[in-house]
């Protein structure tokens, strides 16, 4: 079997990598994520592929145009359906090259994290398979998630904070804010109980 896995990080391909290494499935990575803000986050995260891919001299292929703009206009005034937008942006893009090329089958290292939603990854690639005629190969690699992390400092990997697009920055550094301040908050409020 010859797959084409799409590949949201260096990181994630890890373990999916090594899954499929171990059963002798033939993968060939693919590179496509509209969604990574800012440019210099995007340069970072395809950058430590074509690390990777030297390292490990796996084959990529890369359909390596920033997005930005299609993926803001797909999403806007549906932030809230924002991450199944991108799962079939991206799977969309996967398949069709997939198919194009020649390949068994499709799938993604997205499978691998806990912060994504696994269900709706399967659901949205099982159905965009169908349209293209080529099997989603929908692996949990969820409990290899923490292994391909470590080997992944190992490796010397940039490893990013969130997980890409420009509404996941915002909420995750606005979170640490937040801790930040009710931190504060708490904090102040046990001085003011002490000194009653």
């Amino acid at each position: 079997m010859k797959l084409l896995m799409h590949i949201c990080c260096a990181n994630c391909s890890l373990f999916p990598l090594q899954s499929f290494f171990f059963r002798n499935i033939d993968v060939v990575g693919f590179w496509y994520n509209p969604n990574i803000h800012p440019y210099t986050e995007y340069v970072k995260r395809r950058d430590a592929l074509r690390q990777l891919q030297r390292l490990w001299a796996i084959d990529v292929e890369y359909l390596d145009h920033y997005g930005l703009k299609e993926f803001l206009r797909a999403v806007v005034h549906r932030e809230d359906e924002r991450c199944a937008i991108c799962y079939a942006m991206r799977l969309d893009s996967t398949a069709e090259t997939a198919k194009r090329m020649g390949f068994d089958g499709f799938t993604t290292t997205l499978l691998v994290s806990p912060y994504q939603k696994f269900d709706a990854l399967v659901r949205i690639g099982t159905e965009i398979g169908e349209q293209y005629g080529i099997p989603f190969i929908a692996d949990d690699f969820r409990p290899g998630w923490k292994e391909g992390m470590n080997r992944s400092r190992e490796l010397g990997l940039y490893r990013q904070a969130y997980c890409g697009c420009i509404y996941s920055e915002m909420e995750r550094y606005r979170s640490r804010g937040k801790t930040s301040a009710e931190a504060q908050r708490q904090s102040g409020d046990k001085r003011g109980t002490h000194r009653a």
